[in-house]
């Protein structure tokens, strides 16, 4: 543990839950290009999202971090509800779309992922996929597909975004329903997409960062994005998002790691790196990144999603236990 007084003018901490992979190069781009070190705590792919979260919760009246970088805006969300972020706006936030951003600032987003099937083209042909994630219900598919941990990661904002969308009384049904269709919890969407790769599972729920790295090392692994016909409840779109930690002990530094992150050169990394979507216009991207105008996205409201999310926990929890 790292202390306000240890912490020199030319440091920052930033809480991110993005894999590290993906995410320590950009930060040390920064160092280089700015003389700001970066005090970088990465969460584990099991406790994703999850960890920092508590963490800075717990760390509330003694703040150690200056910025959190979440894979999406949910957790900040949570933490502004709990008075532990605080607003802020610059030329560079305004580059972002009103509709991935918070509406006092309290979080920015950028760099978008999805959630997308995942499938071993030697098991299951395309055209016997699911189309929705409501197919997951039938019973040609029992036994052969997984979904992550829903108290974690992603997963846990897709669930609580399926109940913002469906009802809770509809979203439960098809919770109890794809467990009786004998759906495999994972660890992660890492371990998701390992499962898929390797033949144990026909397919899964994961990001679209974890598909691309499939695509790449596998020949036999594609992805679609479900729910895309008319009518359809849409794929869950999960920009990253940044926030600024109130009260933290290098603010100033954190406005400037915020600003050097929301800028067309930072997406453009990122969608070579892990594909993921920029949101910024005349972002440039290699040619197999998808692009959010061509994809239906779930419609669903940021904040009340990530009310729902603290609501359903205990019922998600009893849900894995079961």
């Amino acid at each position: 543990m790292f202390t306000a007084c240890n912490l020199s003018p030319d440091e920052v901490t930033v809480y991110c839950t993005v894999d590290q992979v993906f995410s320590e190069p950009v930060l040390k781009d920064f160092e280089r290009e700015t003389g700001i070190k970066v005090k970088a705590v990465y969460d584990t792919e099991e406790t994703k999202s999850t960890g920092v979260m508590n963490r800075l919760i717990a760390e509330k009246d003694n703040p150690q971090c200056d910025v959190l970088w979440s894979g999406d805006p949910v957790r900040n969300s949570v933490l502004q509800s709990r008075d532990i972020t605080k607003p802020y706006q610059s030329e560079q936030t305004r580059l972002i779309p009103d509709h991935f951003k918070e509406k006092d600032s309290h979080w920015i987003g950028f760099s978008a992922r999805a959630r997308v099937l995942i499938y071993n083209k030697t098991l299951i042909p395309p055209d016997s996929l699911p189309r929705s994630i409501l197919d997951f219900t039938k019973p040609r598919f029992k036994g052969r597909f997984s979904i992550a941990n829903p108290l974690f990661g992603t997963t846990t904002f897709h669930m609580a975004a399926l109940f913002e969308s469906l009802g809770d009384e509809k979203a439960k049904q098809w919770m109890n329903d794809i467990k009786t269709n004998g759906a495999v919890v994972a660890a992660s969407n890492g371990d998701v997409k390992k499962r898929v790769m390797n033949g144990e599972m026909a397919f899964g729920l994961t990001d679209t960062d974890d598909a691309f790295e499939a695509k790449k090392e596998s020949d036999e692994v594609d992805y679609i994005f479900l729910d895309q016909q008319e009518n359809g409840i849409g794929t869950l779109i999960m920009p990253n998002a940044l926030s600024l930690i109130k009260g933290s002990p290098q603010n100033e530094n954190g406005e400037k790691l915020i600003n050097y992150l929301l800028t067309r050169e930072t997406e453009t990394k990122l969608a070579k790196s892990c594909a993921q979507m920029p949101l910024i216009k005349g972002t440039e991207v290699p040619e197999n990144v998808p692009s959010l105008d061509n994809i239906q996205p779930m419609k669903i409201d940021y904040k009340t999603t990530s009310e729902k999310l603290q609501v359903i926990q205990p019922w998600l929890k009893a849900w894995t236990e079961q």
